[in-house]
């Protein structure tokens, strides 16, 4: 994993260079509390991976222009607001290792500055002067919205089936990665086959990126994820390998983790007998598998691009998906 890491950062450091510079100058003229908030949030170690994906994209479907970096900035401000906003909901209290916004200042203030990089988010977007491209990102801001109501309407849901969590995780996290990549074809001006092509590639690296974030959850460790383990349990979502154990448990098993679930107040001991229970009913092992699916399916559809540095660090991008450990 570490070797896959190293190779992506060194391939894409000019790339995510540009991408960091594209960021400050866009907010260098921006002051007071909102400002500092945004660039709290936004500077705390965020990994880039939709703006560079916009950007390789965009290369791989032969982008001559020279703002990429500058639309790929769309997709960091549309993801930071939703981390901004999602902490709010969940009562989440570290986010990258950091305190969340709304604990550094306050919940208004955290709201009013996810609302402002969504806004600015689409001032850049009107510099594409793309309607294409913004139909895609609108659609991507209502899926999202779409997304995080279902979940939030369903915590602790023991009725939730796959396929309403298949549908939750492409709202809430397939579809900015899906629209990232199709951005990048569109201000390329791609061939229909290409765009759609660098789409499927894109939505099904956003499958597996939150597949494996699932996974994280039961996995990690809280100083390697940079958020509390066990967040998703206490905030009552209920992720896919928690579904899949759930349906395959055995009547006195399946009773121990509904009693979990359902518990608001569930400690350390409740959450450990719950992983064991995972791994028992092979929770993690079909999300495991579900995720690598993905990746397969991603890395099928670059097949019809010619071979190049671009697509080898699209590729190396859908196996670090799976790899990753925070």
């Amino acid at each position: 994993m570490n070797n896959i890491k190293s190779r992506i950062l060194k391939l894409a450091k000019s790339d995510t260079d540009r991408i960091e510079k594209a960021i400050e100058k866009n907010l260098e003229n921006e002051k007071g509390i909102v400002a500092d908030a945004a660039q709290y949030i936004i500077f705390s170690g965020g990994k880039r991976l939709r703006p560079l994906l916009m950007i390789l994209s965009a290369r791989l479907c032969g982008y001559k222009g020279e703002n990429d970096d500058l639309f790929s900035i769309i997709f960091e401000y549309l993801h930071t607001a939703t981390l901004l906003h999602d902490d709010i909901i969940d009562g989440a209290l570290i986010r990258r290792k950091k305190r969340v916004a709304n604990k550094v200042w306050n919940t208004r203030t955290a709201i009013l500055t996810g609302d402002f990089l969504l806004a600015r988010s689409l001032s850049v977007a009107a510099l594409m002067k793309k309607s294409e491209a913004i139909s895609v990102m609108a659609g991507i801001m209502e899926d999202m919205a779409k997304g995080e109501i279902e979940q939030l309407n369903r915590q602790r849901d023991i009725t939730l089936s796959e396929e309403d969590c298949i549908f939750i995780i492409k709202c809430k996290t397939a579809v900015l990665i899906e629209g990232a990549c199709k951005i990048g074809a569109i201000i390329s001006d791609a061939k229909q086959e290409k765009t759609n092509c660098i789409a499927k590639y894109g939505y099904n690296i956003g499958m597996a990126f939150q597949m494996a974030d699932d996974l994280l959850d039961y996995t990690s460790a809280t100083s390697v994820l940079g958020k509390e383990t066990g967040t998703d349990l206490k905030e009552g979502k209920l992720t896919l390998p928690l579904i899949y154990a759930l349906n395959a448990a055995e009547p006195e098993d399946k009773k121990k983790i509904e009693s979990i679930i359902t518990n608001k107040d569930f400690n350390e001991k409740n959450f450990n007998i719950l992983v064991r229970l995972l791994h028992k009913y092979k929770g993690i092992d079909y999300t495991r598998n579900k995720a690598e699916e993905h990746i397969k399916i991603a890395k099928k559809a670059l097949e019809t691009f010619e071979d190049s540095d671009t697509k080898e660090i699209l590729s190396l991008i859908a196996d670090y998906s799976m790899l990753r450990k925070s």
